[in-house]
């Protein structure tokens, strides 16, 4: 079998959220396969570091770094546009930008709940809108970020919960809309993955990870990234408006006997 359909060689792609950890990630596997990449974040100044980086490496795609908060709307559309001004075109978007903290829910301020719906449920809405003509235009590909927490929710994390649940429906309503115009929309949920922030905060290093067992309670940032290229490459043509969960083999409660 060749591995020619694997390849996403050529595309130009939108990665949110990717000054760091998955969304870091999804940009330098992209850029090694000669895909043209957009990056954002918040910041330029977080942002900027990683376009040097890969622009600086073996990696045949070029990478551009923009200043973008995906929940204000004319940041996206500058995005977008600046995107097409660059690149000319737009195949694969990657909705990767999102946030989440720990509280009870009782706890949670109608701010802290808003802010946590705009970023991963409304940007995801916002980016995805303002590039609905370019993705349309070549029959392009929607990613979507969701998570395990928007499965089966999660404890003191109800906002980002209810938020990627969101996202998840979003993605099959709209999977089914844009079809005929030629956009295949997928979604991707994670497990727990060490990116920077999990080390910092639980001292979990991927570089300690042992991948001999089949027994694994948390994933990478390269195996993301992996799955993510699978979904934006023509091997994957027969998958639409589908939520794949990326999460190893979770711990069972024994006296539940469910994940």
């Amino acid at each position: 079998m060749s591995t020619d359909r694997f390849s996403v060689d050529g595309e130009v792609a939108i990665v949110t959220g990717a000054s760091s950890g998955i969304g870091r990630g999804i940009a330098e596997a992209f850029a090694d396969d000669g895909v043209n990449v957009v990056i954002c974040s918040r910041e330029q100044e977080n942002v900027d570091p990683v376009a040097e980086e890969i622009n600086g490496s073996d990696a045949e795609g070029e990478v551009l770094a923009v200043e973008c908060d995906v929940t204000d709307r004319d940041a996206v559309d500058a995005l977008v546009e600046t995107t097409l001004e660059e690149f000319g075109r737009l195949d694969v978007l990657v909705n990767n930008a999102g946030a989440s903290f720990m509280a009870p829910f009782d706890d949670i301020s109608p701010n802290g709940w808003k802010t946590i719906v705009d970023i991963n449920l409304n940007g995801t809405y916002h980016c995805t809108h303002a590039a609905r003509d370019a993705l349309k235009d070549g029959g392009g590909i929607v990613i979507n970020f969701a998570s395990v927490a928007g499965q089966r929710g999660s404890t003191t994390m109800s906002p980002y919960g209810a938020a990627k649940a969101g996202v998840i429906n979003l993605t099959t309503s709209l999977a089914h809309e844009w079809a005929s115009d030629g956009v295949r929309v997928n979604c991707i949920a994670p497990g727990f993955v060490a990116t920077e922030g999990v080390e910092s905060q639980m001292g979990v290093s991927a570089d300690n990870i042992d991948r001999t067992e089949v027994d694994r309670r948390i994933g990478t940032v390269e195996e993301v990234a992996d799955l993510t290229q699978f979904l934006a490459s023509p091997a994957s043509s027969y998958i639409v408006g589908e939520t794949v969960t990326i999460k190893g083999v979770p711990p069972i409660d024994k006296n539940l006997d469910v994940e």
